[in-house]
């Protein structure tokens, strides 16, 4: 990465010399790249963190400044996010668009993060305080001009979700009857959606920056569009993404009950179970979908990434979570 550019593009961004003192990139990041910048603008020292492309990124993953407008939205609510400072979408400079955001304390370490709450028995307060992040996302709604390039909300969002499954599956080339029999109970079950919100679409463990038990950021806006809001729900509290927590139904940090009392704290009302359900099975098939095209991205040869490789690994595991959650469904509505 070109620093002389870069420092150069960032004062004239700022409207004032930057000059940068170091730079290093962040652990993490699959799908983008995370850099820590110690700069000094007008003699002060500040640390900004720029994101920007890996070589290879999802088809669906939103290009950065996409994210930026997301995170600028977000901010305005009172969602916890890092401050976006400044944008550049011409490649030209970095050999891919990024933008700046400043540095916030704390850590995004969803293992590290959940074996501490883990230790205590759980962390209730912490729970409820995701559930109340997700609902101040949730308060962005369409019509919304800013966000116009999240297209049209879908009529319904669990047929648009199958749909979107099935045609990623076809493209995968393999077929993988377990997801498709979880698909389609979705399709046959489901009620019809909830109006659209602004879901952020991987909001979990790993995504959101806590320091000494308070959230001080949710990151990776990349997947956010409009949907129902018991995807984020149902995403966020998969025993997939528990982390080896399964007890601690909130993300492997709280319970349950705290988590959805957060969230109707500040959205007005109180989750269904039976709603959640459906889309914790829709949350497992989609992870397992996604880790399956990760693990293409390393056959296929165009990123080799150990990550990447592991990450097709999980896809046996979460079909066989698909068909238990399957058939504990079934026998439950029977």
């Amino acid at each position: 990465m070109d620093s002389g550019r870069l420092s150069a593009w960032l004062s004239a961004a700022a409207g004032a010399p930057v000059a940068i003192l170091s730079m290093r990139r962040l652990s993490g990041g699959a799908i983008q790249q995370n850099w820590l910048i110690e700069v000094t603008r007008e003699g002060r020292e500040e640390r900004w963190v720029l994101r920007t492309d890996n070589p290879a990124t999802l088809s669906h993953s939103r290009p950065r400044a996409e994210e930026f407008a997301l995170l600028r939205a977000a901010q305005a609510v009172g969602v916890t996010v890092p401050e976006p400072l400044f944008l550049c979408a011409d490649p030209g400079l970095l050999g891919a668009p990024f933008f700046v955001m400043r540095e916030v304390a704390g850590e995004a370490s969803a293992h590290a993060n959940v074996k501490r709450a883990a230790a205590a028995g759980g962390d209730p307060a912490l729970a409820a305080a995701h559930g109340r992040e997700l609902a101040r996302i949730h308060r962005i709604r369409p019509p919304r001009e800013d966000l116009a390039f999240l297209g049209p909300p879908p009529e319904d969002a669990m047929t648009a979700f199958i749909s979107a499954m099935r045609a990623a599956l076809d493209a995968g080339g393999r077929e993988r009857p377990a997801l498709e029999w979880a698909l389609r109970y979705l399709e046959t079950t489901a009620p019809p959606s909830l109006p659209p919100v602004l879901c952020h679409r991987d909001f979990r463990s790993g995504n959101i920056m806590i320091d000494q038990g308070r959230i001080t950021a949710v990151l990776d806006w990349e997947f956010a569009g409009w949907s129902d809001p018991y995807e984020d729900l149902g995403w966020f509290t998969a025993r997939c993404w528990r982390f080896g927590q399964d007890g601690l139904e909130a993300g492997g940090i709280g319970p349950l009950a705290a988590f959805l009392a957060g969230y109707a704290e500040v959205a007005g009302w109180q989750p269904e179970r039976a709603r959640l359900s459906l889309w914790q099975l829709a949350a497992t098939i989609r992870w397992a979908v996604i880790a399956a095209d990760q693990a293409r991205r390393h056959l296929s040869g165009v990123e080799r990434s150990l990550e990447l490789a592991l990450t097709g690994h999980l896809v046996p595991q979460l079909e066989w979570e698909a068909l238990t959650m399957t058939e504990a469904l079934r026998a439950g509505s029977a």
